[in-house]
C-alpha cells in the first residue's frame, strides 16, 4: 500500500485551510459610540451590507484581543460590558463569542451565529485597544474614522458671505495638527454633503454656483487634506464618515482634476436668513405631524405625533439616531446629537401612537419609518425624545444677564447698533412678563423662565448698560430671540425709565407643564338650576354672571358643571407663584387663595365672541393623585404647601363651588366650550400652548352636548367626526 508523501498530506491540508477561511462570513470592526480616544469604543461589526453590535453575554479578554487585532492595534487593554460607550443600534450580530486569542478574525470565533442573539443593547460590549498599531496592517486606514486624525472641521464662507447668519456655505475644511486644509472634491460624494449640512443644524442642501469657486481656487494656492472620506449619509457628524483611501496629490498642489469641497445648505424655515436683520420674524408654522414638547432649548423634546386627530408620543423600544434624525430634518433642524429613551425630556398624555420605529434614514417623515401600531407594554416612561443639531445663529452674542448671584439670573442687557456703533443697553420693564422671560432664556440657552422681573434695583448691572434700548416689548412665546419679538423701533418710550426698573429674568433647566385631561371633562358635564340663597359666597368670589342679584333669594341660576383634572407632565413641579404670606384669605369660604386666578372658564360663539365665563381661583392646590411610584408631596390640609408633584395631577369635582359657568342668560345653539390653565401665565412652565381645552358644546335650553373635547392644538374646526357625549342630566335644586 503506498502512503502519501509529506508534500502530499501538507498541500491537502493547505487546500482545506483556504476553503475554511473562504467559507468565513466577511467582516469588517470598528470602534463606536461616545469615546474619547480612537483606540476605545463600543465594538460593531458590518456584515450582510449592516452595521451591528456585539452582546457581551461571554466576552472575554481573548475575544477583545482577536478584535482589537483585527482592528490593526497590537491588543487589547481590557473590555467593557453593559453598553459602557453608549447604546447601539440595528441588529446585534454576535452573542455568546467564545474565543481562544489565536483567531485572525472574531469571525472564526464560536458564537450563537450571526444575528441570533436575545440581548438588549444595553448589554453593547466595548473594548479598549493598545494605542499603538501593527506596521502595515491593511485595516490602518480602512477601518479609521476621521475622528481618529482630525481635530476640527468648519464651513468657511467667501468673503461675500461673510456678513451672513448663519454661515450656509463654503468650503468644507478639515483641521489636523494644527493647520486647516481642504477637501479634494473627486470623491466627494452628496451624502457626504448631506452629513456636512445635517451636523450644522440643516435638513437639506442644494447646488451653488460652481463658476464662482472655480474662478478663486485658480487664483488661490490649496493645501488639500491628503484622504478622501465616505460617508452613508446617516452619520451625526462628519467625524464618524469613514476614512477613504489616500489621494494623489500634485506637486502644484492640484488633486487630478478636482477642486475644493463646496457645500451649499438650505436652512430650516425658522433660520432662514433675510437681507435686513440676518434672520426672519417669528412665523407661525402650518399644522404639522411631528412636534417636540418639553425641551429646554431649541431643536430638543419628547417626539409627539397627530393620529386621527390625536397628539400621542413615541415609545423608545428600538428608538435610534436614525429615527430621531428623521424628527429633527422634517422639523427644520440638521441631524440629531441624540436619541433619548426613558422620558429624559419629560412623560406626555394620551395614547402612545408609535412603537418600534425603524427608519432607513432618508425618509420625509417620521411617520413614513415603518412602526408597530401595537403599542403595549409602553408607558409613558418609555417616551423618546430628540436633540437636534441647530445653526448657528449668534443669538447668545447679544444678549446677556448682569448682576445676578448666578449666571442664571439678572438683569437683561441687550447689545443695539446707536449711532453707527454697538452699545449694551437695557430693556423697559413695561409690560414685561412671563413670556418675554421665556424668550430670554431660550437665546441665552439656560432653559425656562422660572420669573420675570419688572424691578432690578437688587442687581447692579453694568452701570454703562443703564440706558434703555428696547421698549413695548410684546413677545407670542414662539419666538427664538428678543429681537424678533414686536417691540419699539428707534423711538423708546419707557415712562419709568431703566436703571431700577429695567427687566430682568431668573431662569432653571427645567419646568413644570400642566395639561387637562379633556376626556374628563366631556364625560363630566352636566346642568344644575341652582337658587341664589345658596350661592352667596360664589356671588361674593365673582363665580357668577353680571345679572346675578345679591338679594335676590328666589331666582335660580343654571350652572354648566363639570370636573377638571390638572396634571403635571413637566420636568420639574408647580408651585404658587406668592409664598404663605401673600395668599389672601376670602372669609366666605374661609379658606385661602394661593392664586387668585388658576383657570378660565370660557363660553364662546362659534366666531370667538364671549358668551359666557367663570373662573377658579387656587384655594387648593395638592396632589390629589400620582402615578404609581411617585409620592404625594403637597397637601392642603392644616394650611399645607400647595402645588403639583411632577407625574402627579389636581382634581376639581364638579360638585365643588365655581366648578362652572353660568349660563343663566345663554341662547340655545352651538358654542365652543374653554378651559384655559395658569390663564396670566403667573407660574412659569415648559409649554403653554397645552394649557387651552376646547370642546363643542350644543345647548337646546333644556339639555347640553359637549364633544370633541381636545386641547388647542387641534382647530376647533376640524371635522365632527367621532363621539359625541349628551349630557341629559339636569339638576334641580330643592
Amino acid at each position: 500500500m503506498a502512503f502519501p508523501s509529506a508534500l502530499c498530506i501538507f498541500s491537502l491540508l493547505a487546500l482545506v485551510q483556504a476553503q475554511s477561511e473562504s467559507q468565513q462570513p466577511k467582516i469588517q470592526l470598528r470602534l463606536a459610540g461616545n469615546k474619547r480616544k480612537h483606540y476605545e469604543g463600543r465594538l460593531e461589526v458590518f456584515y450582510n451590507n449592516e452595521w451591528g453590535t456585539i452582546c457581551d453575554d461571554d466576552f472575554s479578554i481573548l475575544a477583545a484581543q482577536v478584535a482589537c487585532r483585527e482592528l490593526g492595534f497590537l491588543g487589547a487593554v481590557s473590555w467593557s460590558p453593559s453598553a459602557k460607550f453608549g447604546q447601539g443600534e440595528g441588529r446585534i450580530w454576535l452573542d455568546n463569542v467564545h474565543c481562544t486569542g489565536r483567531e485572525k478574525s472574531l469571525a472564526e470565533c464560536p458564537s450563537n451565529g450571526f444575528g441570533v442573539s436575545d440581548c438588549r443593547h444595553s448589554e453593547d460590549v466595548g473594548v479598549i485597544c493598545n494605542q499603538k498599531r501593527i506596521p502595515g496592517h491593511s485595516s490602518e486606514l480602512v477601518n479609521q474614522t476621521l475622528e481618529e486624525r482630525v481635530e476640527e472641521i468648519r464651513i468657511r464662507p467667501i468673503s461675500s458671505h461673510l456678513k451672513r447668519i448663519p454661515v450656509t456655505e463654503g468650503y468644507v475644511e478639515i483641521k489636523e495638527r494644527g493647520k486647516w486644509r481642504q477637501i479634494c472634491d473627486e470623491e466627494w460624494t452628496p451624502l457626504n454633503n448631506r452629513v456636512v449640512c445635517g451636523m450644522y443644524g440643516f435638513p437639506g442642501e442644494k447646488n451653488y454656483n460652481n463658476k464662482v469657486y472655480k474662478s478663486l481656487s485658480m487664483r488661490k494656492k490649496k493645501n488639500y487634506w491628503g484622504f478622501s472620506v465616505n460617508c452613508t449619509g446617516n452619520e451625526a457628524h462628519l467625524s464618524s464618515c469613514r476614512l477613504g483611501k489616500p489621494l494623489e496629490l500634485k506637486r502644484n498642489g492640484t488633486c487630478g482634476r478636482g477642486l475644493p469641497v463646496v457645500v451649499s445648505c438650505v436652512p430650516g424655515r425658522a433660520f432662514a436668513p433675510s437681507s435686513s436683520t440676518g434672520f426672519r420674524k417669528a412665523y407661525r408654522p402650518e399644522q404639522p405631524l411631528v412636534r417636540l414638547r418639553g425641551g429646554s432649548n431649541i431643536g430638543e423634546g419628547r417626539v409627539e405625533v397627530l393620529k386621527n386627530g390625536v397628539w400621542g408620543t413615541v415609545c423608545d423600544d428600538n428608538w435610534n439616531l436614525r429615527a430621531a434624525t428623521i424628527v429633527c430634518r422634517e422639523l427644520g433642524f440638521g441631524s440629531a446629537k441624540e436619541a433619548l429613551t426613558g422620558a429624559k425630556l419629560g412623560q406626555g398624555m394620551g395614547p402612545v401612537h408609535m412603537n418600534e420605529v425603524e427608519c432607513s434614514g432618508f425618509e420625509k417623515s417620521l411617520t413614513d419609518c415603518y412602526f408597530n401600531n401595537d403599542a403595549l407594554g409602553c408607558s409613558h416612561e418609555e417616551d423618546a425624545a430628540v436633540r437636534c443639531n441647530i445653526p448657528a445663529m449668534g443669538f447668545q452674542k447679544r444678549i446677556r444677564l448682569s448682576g445676578g448671584r448666578n449666571p442664571y439670573e439678572g438683569r437683561v442687557e441687550v447689545l443695539t447698533e446707536k449711532n453707527g456703533s454697538l452699545v449694551w443697553g437695557t430693556v423697559c420693564s413695561e409690560n414685561w412678563g412671563m413670556v418675554e422671560a421665556m424668550v430670554v432664556c431660550r437665546q441665552l440657552g439656560l432653559g425656562f423662565a422660572s420669573y420675570a422681573f419688572q424691578e432690578t434695583w437688587y442687581w447692579a448691572g453694568d452701570a454703562s448698560a443703564d440706558n434703555v434700548v428696547m421698549s413695548g416689548v410684546r413677545c407670542s412665546g414662539t419666538e427664538m430671540s428678543l429681537p424678533q419679538c414686536l417691540h419699539h423701533g428707534k423711538h423708546i418710550s419707557c415712562p419709568k425709565g431703566g436703571g431700577r426698573f429695567a427687566a430682568g429674568v431668573s431662569c432653571s433647566d427645567s419646568a413644570p407643564d400642566l395639561v387637562l385631561n379633556a376626556q374628563l371633562v366631556e364625560h363630566t358635564t352636566y346642568l344644575e338650576d341652582r337658587p341664589m340663597y345658596a350661592l352667596q359666597c360664589a356671588l361674593e368670589e365673582n363665580c357668577l354672571s353680571s345679572t346675578a342679584k345679591k338679594n335676590d333669594h328666589s331666582s335660580y341660576r343654571r350652572l354648566l358643571r363639570f370636573s377638571s383634572q390638572i396634571h403635571n407632565v413637566g420636568r420639574s413641579d408647580f408651585r404658587p407663584k406668592l409664598g404663605y404670606h401673600a395668599w389672601t384669605w376670602h372669609e366666605c369660604h374661609r379658606h385661602y387663595h394661593s392664586m387668585e386666578v388658576f383657570t378660565h372658564y370660557d363660553l364662546l360663539s362659534l366666531n370667538g365672541t364671549k358668551v359666557a365665563e367663570g373662573h377658579k381661583a387656587s384655594f387648593c392646590l395638592e396632589d390629589t393623585q400620582c402615578d404609581e411610584g411617585i409620592q404625594k408631596r403637597y397637601v392642603c390640609a392644616n394650611f399645607g404647601e400647595q402645588g403639583i408633584t411632577v407625574g402627579c395631577w389636581d382634581t376639581y369635582r364638579h360638585d365643588i363651588d365655581c366648578q362652572w359657568i353660568d349660563i343663566t342668560d345663554v341662547k340655545p345653539g352651538d358654542y365652543i366650550f374653554q378651559v384655559v390653565i395658569n390663564p396670566n401665565y403667573d407660574v412659569a412652565e415648559s409649554d403653554y400652548s397645552n394649557n387651552i381645552m376646547k370642546c363643542k358644546c350644543r345647548y337646546d335650553g333644556y339639555r347640553i352636548w359637549m364633544y370633541h373635547c381636545h386641547t388647542a392644538a387641534l382647530q376647533i374646526g376640524h371635522s365632527e367626526e367621532g363621539h359625541c357625549r349628551l349630557s341629559l342630566r339636569l339638576f334641580k335644586y330643592d
